[in-house]
């Protein structure tokens, strides 16, 4: 407030606590409470004269036109929710032909609608579908490697380690074929 802080605001309260008296300081804070309501009150009214004159010059016009132009997506999106949000806000009278005709209109869109979400529903439901049996066949073939690993391995342990008398005889046998 001001720019002064707490420590200033409490050294002015002081002082007017000294100078003004303790009887008098309710009824001067009450007038400087009343005095800073009507300049609140001056400066919306001031600020609220602002922008009527704005508006009245077309700044307004301006404003939207530049918001326009610096995002034009927006700028559509907003027209588009516009145009329907006054078709949404007809009172028709039901028993009158457009209203029948309207509430006819109304209960096709709920058809749609609920069409639209079944459809929705069911391909995700196929999605899913899908899904599981791509994840049930890769598990087949991550069993399948696993047990082929498997298979190799005990084959690998199985196989026959040749004995040192074996060896030799085979050693021999190939020396023997050499000579």
């Amino acid at each position: 407030m001001f720019g002064m802080g707490w420590a200033e605001l409490m050294i002015v309260g002081i002082v007017a606590l000294i100078v003004v008296g303790p009887q008098e300081l309710p009824m001067l804070f009450r007038k400087i409470g009343q005095f800073a309501g009507k300049a609140r009150g001056m400066a919306k009214e001031f600020s609220k004269a602002m922008n009527d004159a704005a508006d009245h010059s077309g700044m307004a016009d301006i404003q939207k036109t530049l918001n326009a132009a610096a995002n034009p997506v927006n700028t559509a999106l907003q027209g588009v929710k516009d145009a329907t949000s006054s078709f949404t806000k007809l009172d028709l009278d039901p028993n009158s032909e457009t209203g029948k005709l309207a509430a006819e209109r109304a209960e096709a869109a709920k058809k749609i609608q609920a069409s639209t979400a079944r459809a929705s529903a069911d391909r995700l439901v196929r999605e899913a579908e899908a899904a599981q049996k791509a994840a049930a066949q890769a598990e087949s073939e991550l069993l399948k490697a696993e047990q082929d690993t498997a298979t190799l391995s005990e084959g690998a342990l199985l196989e026959e380690v040749p004995t040192a008398e074996e060896v030799a005889k085979q050693k021999a046998a190939e020396a023997g074929e050499t000579t």
